[in-house]
C-alpha cells in the first residue's frame, strides 16, 4: 500500500486578519485534508499552536463570545524604551486559558515558528522549548512589543523577513505545501453578518456548537477571564491617545505602526512566494479588514473557510496524483 503524501500548512502573519486561519483549518478538517506539519508566523503561529494542542474550538468560542476589540486592549500600556506594550504576561494568559500545553513536545502536530534576529536581520526558526516564549518572539511587532531575549538573541516578529514561511514547512518534510497569505488586500465578495445583532447564520456558524452539556474547569476559566477583560477600564487606543494628546484626525500610533508593517509584509511576501512557491496558495478576501479590526472575528473566519473551498479541488488533485 502506498503511503499518502504529507501536508504542510503555512499560516502567515496578519494581526486581526489571523482569525481567518480558524476558518481555513476547519474547512480542511471538514474536507478530511490531513495536516502533518505547521509552520507559522506571528498570529499564524498562535493559531497553529492552539490547533496543534487540540484547543482551536476553545479559542473560536472565546473570540465569538467576546468583543474582539478588547483583545488588543488586554496588553498594558507601559511605554518602555523598546516597545509600547508589555506583552509577556498577557500572551501567556491568552494562550494558557485555552490549553495546558507548555512545550513544543506536547503538541500533537509538529510546529515551527518564525522570528527575526533584531541585530543580524536573520530569520530564526523556533521548534522546541517553551511555546509561550516562542509566541512572544514571533508576535513581537517592532515598536509595539519589546524584543524577546532567547538564547542570547533579541528576537522580534518573523513577518519582517518571512511573513509566509513556505521554506520552513518544506524543510519539515512536507510533500504538499498549503500556504495562507493574509495580506493580499483582496476585497470580499460576500455579505457580512449583521454586526448589530451578532447574527452568525449567514456564515453557517451556529452558536449551538459552542454549548456544552457539562461545563468544565477550563470553560469556567475562560468565562472569568472574559468577564474580567469586559469590565476593564479604558481601552488601549484611549490610553495612547490621552498619553500623546494627539488630534482626533491624526492616525493613532498603533494603527500607523501596524499598517506600515502590513505594507512591508505584503511586499516581502510577494518576493518570497515568487522564489519559493507553495503547491497551494490561499489568499482569503480580507482587504476590508484592517490590521487592528480585532472585532471582525466572524467575517474573517468566513473568508478563511471560503478561501479553502475555492482551492479544495486543486488540493485533492495534488494529494491523489502519483509522484
Amino acid at each position: 500500500m502506498l503511503s499518502r503524501k504529507t501536508v504542510g500548512l503555512v499560516l502567515g502573519s496578519g494581526a486581526s486578519r489571523g482569525w481567518a486561519h480558524i476558518g481555513i483549518i476547519e474547512a480542511l478538517e471538514e474536507a478530511e485534508i490531513p495536516i502533518d506539519f505547521i509552520a507559522g508566523c506571528s498570529v499564524g503561529a498562535y493559531i497553529g499552536a492552539l490547533y496543534a494542542s487540540g484547543s482551536l474550538a476553545s479559542l473560536k468560542e472565546y473570540l465569538l463570545r467576546m468583543d474582539g476589540k478588547k483583545i488588543f486592549s488586554y496588553f498594558d500600556v507601559v511605554f518602555p524604551r523598546s516597545g509600547l506594550l508589555n506583552g509577556s504576561r498577557r500572551v501567556r494568559e491568552l494562550f494558557a486559558m485555552h490549553t495546558a500545553a507548555e512545550t513544543f513536545q506536547e503538541l500533537s502536530i509538529p510546529l515551527m515558528m518564525v522570528a527575526t534576529d533584531l541585530e543580524r536581520g536573520e530569520k530564526v526558526v523556533i521548534s522546541s522549548g517553551n511555546i509561550v516564549e516562542g509566541l512572544r518572539a514571533t508576535m513581537s511587532y517592532p515598536g509595539l512589543f519589546a524584543p524577546v531575549r532567547v538564547k542570547g538573541r533579541w528576537l522580534v516578529d518573523g513577518g519582517l523577513v518571512d511573513p509566509v514561511p513556505v521554506g520552513v514547512a518544506r524543510a519539515m518534510g512536507a510533500s504538499v505545501i498549503i500556504a495562507v497569505d493574509l495580506n493580499s488586500r483582496i476585497i470580499s465578495r460576500h455579505k457580512r453578518p449583521d454586526e448589530s445583532t451578532g447574527n452568525l447564520k449567514l456564515i453557517d456558524l451556529s452558536s449551538q456548537e459552542f454549548r456544552e452539556e457539562e461545563p468544565d474547569t477550563r470553560s469556567e476559566l475562560i468565562k472569568k477571564m472574559a468577564d474580567l477583560y469586559a469590565n476593564a477600564g479604558n481601552n488601549f487606543k484611549q490610553k495612547t491617545n490621552d498619553y500623546l494628546r494627539r488630534e482626533a484626525t491624526t492616525p493613532d500610533i498603533v494603527e500607523t505602526v501596524m499598517t506600515s508593517i502590513s505594507i512591508m509584509q505584503e511586499r516581502i511576501t510577494r518576493i518570497n512566494l515568487a522564489v519559493d512557491r507553495p503547491d497551494i496558495l490561499i489568499q482569503p478576501r480580507l482587504g476590508e479588514i484592517k490590521m487592528m479590526n480585532f472585532d471582525q472575528v466572524a467575517p474573517a473566519i468566513l473568508e478563511g473557510h471560503l478561501g479553502v473551498q475555492e482551492k479544495l479541488e486543486d488540493i485533492r488533485t495534488l494529494l491523489t496524483a502519483s509522484e
